[in-house]
């Protein structure tokens, strides 16, 4: 977990970007836990974003029963 205080920065952003970011927060969410919740969504979508581009060339598949 991260309780160390020495372990925070600070990150210099307008007041709009701020409230901005707080509009994606929960009641007494961190702006560290918005961040890190955002971060995962946009891995999690980049993610399947690049499986729904395989399977789209799914017709240069080969069963496997034709691979031995």
């Amino acid at each position: 977990m991260r309780e160390h205080m020495g372990d925070l920065t600070t990150i210099p952003v307008y007041k709009d970007t701020r409230e901005k970011l707080k509009a994606y927060g929960f009641k007494g969410e961190t702006y560290d836990k918005i961040l890190q919740r955002l971060m995962e969504k946009v891995e999690y979508t980049s993610f399947m974003e690049r499986q729904y581009e395989i399977l789209s060339h799914k017709d240069k598949f080969k069963p496997l029963d034709e691979i031995a």
